[in-house]
């Protein structure tokens, strides 16, 4: 099993000797300043994004994206199955630049305790100073500030984040939406996305950041990849953060994510922990929540559709005819490439959780006029295999609707299960009731759908 240290540098001048905890570890240092001494991997971009419209971030708030960065690059250049004996758990140690290293040393215990919760793995992180040039990294503004923002708010490209941006605009919100992305169809929802927001709302109506921050074979050279990537909502948040510090006052930034999925229970007993995603979880927020306030930031994290199942977030948009229009447009699909096995354009496999969720939102808030395209275009077209992926998530629904069923209290217990509670424990009864209406709710989609073992 290798053990990786990641170490970030700051251009030429940051050559200082890092003293590593883990001696026997494979050491990969990334620079993050280009050959024109500007931030690279996507962050000069957002910062000079950022001045565009006037805006300044704190220098902390670069701290936090550049944080993010290492993570992400551990999180997708080091692989599960080659270095986890477990076949899941890496051990992978970042070394930060910051700008003030006694504001971070604080909440090194509570930064490697959120990460090991989000992604599973076990994660050391260490700071150190920034060098004397690169103290200030911030891209000063060339123009007035862009007035009248009134918060920042998350766009994936999903339909969750869509429908929270059509609320948005036509309330009285003019929002900074922040999206980030890797791949290309992902790029390409939330391009066609902002596209028709604006012409639906009007150029003025929001602004928008938009970065892609990633590492490839040629960034990180480990020789691996891993597609899980428990820790890509880390990166989204510390953009989302970084933009709402350069706004003047408290800002807040909108997670959209239906109550079902921020949740993530388990739907079987072999998705434990961080097998299913935590990307929304009430106490993850919290945790970035508390490390957020640690840095003085004036940034407040919020889902306000947290206890709501997709459904109602459909049935309760704000403007549902022109939703019902692009929707079809928007991704929620865990992997739209694998169509290409089948030879087809990338598209929603129609089959993974996700999908499930949505295709049950669009059955019960569109009345189910759903023109997304499906790889498994009818899921009662044939008897489906519960142990091949067309048919597994679909009897682990069926299963646990019928479990909730018999006993509705028994969602009080499961909703304990994909991670602690007691940040908000007053709302620990919302949680159970969205669970339990969010699994009957895909439970009608899948009503006469047939799945078994074998098939």
């Amino acid at each position: 099993m290798r053990r990786f240290s990641l170490i970030g540098r700051l251009g030429p001048d940051d050559k200082g000797k890092i003293n590593l905890v883990q001696s026997d570890s494979d050491v990969f240092e990334i620079d993050f300043l280009d050959g024109d001494l500007r931030m690279g991997f996507g962050i000069g971009h957002a910062l000079d994004q950022l001045a565009f419209l006037g805006l300044q971030p704190s220098e902390k708030g670069i701290d936090l994206v550049v944080l993010a960065a290492l993570v992400n690059a551990g999180d997708t250049r080091v692989s599960r199955k080659l270095n986890a004996q477990d076949g899941w758990t890496r051990e992978i140690d970042l070394y930060v630049p910051v700008s003030a290293v006694a504001a971070w040393t604080e909440s090194t215990g509570s930064i490697e305790s959120m990460l090991r919760f989000l992604s599973g793995d076990r994660w050391r992180v260490f700071f150190h100073d920034r060098t004397k040039r690169t103290r200030t990294l911030a891209v000063a503004p060339k123009r007035l500030a862009i007035d009248g923002l009134t918060k920042v708010s998350l766009l994936s490209g999903g339909l969750d984040s869509l429908i929270g941006a059509v609320d948005l605009l036509s309330g009285s919100e003019r929002p900074l939406f922040v999206s980030h992305y890797w791949d290309s169809e992902t790029a390409k929802a939330q391009a066609y996305i902002l596209d028709r927001l604006e012409n639906r709302f009007g150029k003025e109506a929001f602004k928008s950041l938009r970065v892609r921050l990633g590492f490839d074979k040629h960034h990180l050279t480990t020789g691996e990849t891993e597609n899980t990537q428990r820790g890509r909502s880390f990166l989204f948040y510390s953009l989302a953060t970084l933009a709402a510090s350069a706004i003047d006052g408290r800002t807040t930034v909108d997670i959209p994510e239906n109550g079902l999925i921020a949740l993530n229970v388990p739907l079987d007993p072999l998705r434990f922990g961080a097998l299913s995603t935590r990307t929304a979880h009430p106490h993850f927020i919290a945790s970035m929540q508390r490390l957020i306030d640690a840095l003085t930031l004036d940034v407040e994290l919020n889902n306000p559709y947290r206890h709501m199942t997709k459904g109602e977030m459909v049935a309760n948009c704000a403007d549902k005819s022109f939703l019902e229009k692009i929707v079809a447009n928007s991704m929620s699909c865990s992997s739209p490439a694998k169509a290409r096995y089948k030879k087809l354009s990338p598209r929603h496999c129609g089959y993974c959780v996700p999908c499930l969720i949505r295709r049950a939102s669009l059955e019960v808030g569109l009345d189910g006029d759903d023109e997304t395209l499906y790889m498994v275009e009818d899921l009662k077209g044939h008897i489906l295999a519960s142990d091949q992926p067309e048919g597994e998530h679909v009897r682990s629904f069926q299963l646990m609707a019928k479990r909730i069923r018999a006993k509705p209290d028994l969602a009080k217990i499961l909703v304990h299960k994909p991670g602690p509670l007691h940040d908000k424990p007053d709302e620990i009864p919302d949680y159970a009731d969205v669970f339990r209406r969010g699994v009957l709710e895909v439970a009608e989609l899948l009503k006469g759908v047939r799945a078994r073992p074998g098939g």
